[in-house]
């Protein structure tokens, strides 16, 4: 769940560290100026015990091109606050730690974004750090994306090749539609667009502008379009494409600068084509 700590925020006599110099607030300017960037996480020691939920804040020595994750590191290494008490390792789930997994994925400074990749000297501070909202809490910065995978398999999201036989080449895909396709598969399902929009709630069943990019990128796979009028009838069915209030967040936070409008805008096309098909062939 956590990485390998690799540092410690005590001083060399064994001492917590303080907070001098610490940067009190305003902008990225300040954690540069400082030795010790101040970290503010929210947290809950389980989800069923709200009642557990508060505001700890960790000083952490600074270093050159540190990102989040390295803060979380320092602070689980040797996890007192600033104000002398010594608590719980905070808990988060990572893995890559190169924006390739998705899975540190949390609200910095209230935006969504991965931790791995935001970097402290950029960062407003003191950095707070809270769980993403739209899914299950399970401790503190560790949330359950269960619903977001349990989405991709129900629009079977992937190519229907079976067997470990050899099956001969496969059919050649153009240049100019694999340049399209490119981009969409990019996604490592982080959840960030989930988390930015306003339609995607506990709630409801709406997939989100992540699943539906990947019925879009099988859809338009020469072997993948097999299972595309199946994909289709998911996407009209609720919490599918129609459900999307074109709000354009998903585009905003997205890690992978994936087109996702025109995912969404292509999709309803091929959706509307197939109902109407549908309606005239039955």
């Amino acid at each position: 769940m956590n990485p390998t700590v690799t540092d410690a925020t005590s001083a060399p006599n064994g001492q917590p560290a303080t907070t001098t110099g610490a940067p009190s607030g305003g902008n990225g300017a300040a954690g540069r100026s400082g030795a010790m960037v101040l970290v503010r996480i929210r947290r809950q020691d389980a989800p069923d015990k709200p009642e557990t939920a508060r505001w700890e804040e960790f000083a952490v020595p600074r270093r050159p091109n540190m990102n989040v994750i390295s803060c979380l590191q320092s602070i689980a290494a040797n996890p007192v606050t600033t104000d002398g008490r010594r608590t719980t390792p905070p808990v988060w789930d990572s893995g890559c730690l190169e924006e390739v997994c998705g899975a540190c994925t949390m609200l910095i400074n209230g935006k969504t974004r991965q931790s791995c990749s935001a970097l402290v000297d950029k960062l407003a501070h003191p950095i707070t750090l809270e769980p993403m909202s739209k899914f299950p809490l399970v401790r503190d910065l560790f949330v359950d994306r269960q619903r977001l995978f349990d989405d991709l398999k129900r629009a079977k999201a992937w190519v229907p090749v079976d067997g470990t036989y050899d099956l001969g080449p496969g059919e050649p895909i153009p240049q100019e539609l694999n340049d399209e396709r490119y981009p969409l598969s990019r996604c490592i399902s982080c959840g960030c667009c989930l988390e930015a929009c306003p339609q995607y709630t506990p709630a409801n069943k709406f997939v989100g502008a992540a699943v539906i990019s990947q019925v879009r990128l099988f859809n338009d796979h020469p072997i993948g379009k097999a299972l595309k009028g199946e994909r289709l009838e998911v996407m009209m069915d609720e919490g599918g494409v129609a459900d999307c209030g074109k709000a354009g967040n998903c585009a905003e936070v997205c890690p992978k600068d994936i087109p996702l409008l025109e995912s969404i805008a292509a999709v309803q096309r091929q959706a509307t084509v197939y109902a109407i098909r549908k309606f005239f062939t039955r």
